[in-house]
């Protein structure tokens, strides 16, 4: 591929040539690769677990699962839904470990509830207050609400890829979105009203 071709070809032509170029051992395809997803990746996981750390941690496991796979990958134009899926799949079963083998501790129960001076990625342009508020509502929503708003303003996926991700129809999910934003809005707004 020639330098500058990638600002002429669509984003999904352009990964695929990433993929393709990777996979033949490309080491500036790879590198293109992680740039490219792994800010949101790692967005994604610790906007749902609220744990740096782990987030890290699960975002490496899921490049160093793309690498082994990389060679047969073969769902062409799938590959934004497949990373996140992994990145979920290897949060949840993280999650059930942890559940399984070892009782909470106060970090961890904290970490569930949010750091409201953390900031994730998503939104880093707002005031502390802001963040603070947008956090307090997110962590009042259920763990299906944070999921559907996590996928499409933090991981920056299309209601298609989400669709493909969790496997339920569009339509659903759109409504989920929906209901799931007038949440937030409602809390924010007992929030600034001194409501909790």
């Amino acid at each position: 591929m020639r330098e500058g071709q990638d600002d002429q070809s669509s984003p999904d032509k352009r990964v695929a040539q990433w993929l393709a170029d990777a996979a033949r051992g490309d080491e500036q395809a790879w590198t293109r690769l992680v740039e490219e997803f792994s800010p949101r990746v790692f967005g994604l996981l610790q906007s749902q677990c609220r744990d740096g750390d782990l987030a890290e941690e699960l975002t490496q496991s899921v490049f160093a699962t793309m690498a082994e796979k990389l060679a047969s990958y073969s769902e062409r134009g799938q590959f934004e839904a497949w990373i996140f899926r992994v990145a979920i799949n290897r949060l949840r079963d993280e999650m059930r470990r942890r559940t399984r083998h070892a009782k909470p501790t106060a970090q961890e129960k904290l970490a569930e509830i949010g750091d409201p001076n953390g900031g994730a990625g998503a939104y880093r342009t707002l005031d502390p207050d802001q963040v603070t508020d947008l956090e307090w509502a997110i962590d009042e929503l259920s763990r299906s609400d944070r999921e559907i708003i996590d996928l499409r303003h933090t991981a920056g996926l299309s209601f298609k890829q989400i669709s493909n991700l969790l496997d339920e129809p569009v339509g659903t999910l759109l409504a989920r979105h929906h209901r799931a934003l007038a949440r937030l809005r409602e809390s924010i707004e007992r929030q600034r009203k001194g409501k909790p």
